[in-house]
């Protein structure tokens, strides 16, 4: 994201997220017949970054304030996307929007340490600092990718506890034949 700068670091971080977030609802999906799974593709319901978001939060695998940063990110996201002129991170309406996102990841133990080790790494002689937005949105991009992908192998399918079929529902490890 450093060296991509403005639209291209809003566009990289979002990405990453958004496959973090992927990887986290494949972790508690039942695995797709096949090798690929379509049900992520753009065509598909799971096809974009929104409706990956509010799967995630209906089935409780992000608390709110998460669901409001990814949600947040998406929007930024799309603006970047969509613009025709250049945008900055400093935008009023972008830093707007981000505010609540920074402060809800500064709260994670992980913010400071991340924040010097960000700073060590740039702004070295001759180089120009990393200003404050892209600083910050790096770091929400890093702590939101972290701990979705930590919670991802964390997490296995659960398979349900009735099943509906032709002769009935059963739970999972019955024989077929004999329905409830």
């Amino acid at each position: 994201m450093l060296q991509e700068r403005g639209r291209g670091a809003v566009l990289v971080g979002a990405a990453r997220v958004d496959a973090a977030l992927e990887r986290l609802l494949q972790a508690v999906l039942l695995p797709a017949p096949g090798s690929t799974d379509p049900f992520f593709q753009p065509d598909r319901p799971l096809g974009s970054f929104g409706a990956r978001i509010t799967l995630a939060a209906r089935l409780g695998l992000i608390e709110p304030p998460v669901e409001q940063a990814l949600q947040t990110l998406r929007r930024v996201r799309n603006g970047f996307a969509h613009s025709t002129t250049t945008a900055t991170l400093t935008d009023p309406g972008h830093a707007d929007r981000l505010f609540q996102a920074y402060a809800a990841a500064r709260e994670n133990s992980l913010w400071l340490p991340l924040e010097r080790i960000l700073q060590q790494q740039v702004g070295g002689p001759g180089e120009p600092p990393v200003e404050a937005g892209l600083r910050d949105y790096i770091l929400l991009i890093t702590i939101l990718v972290a701990f979705l992908e930590a919670a991802a192998q964390q997490l296995a399918p659960q398979p349900p506890a009735v099943v509906m079929g032709f002769v009935g529902i059963r739970q999972p490890h019955q024989d077929l034949e004999k329905p409830t």
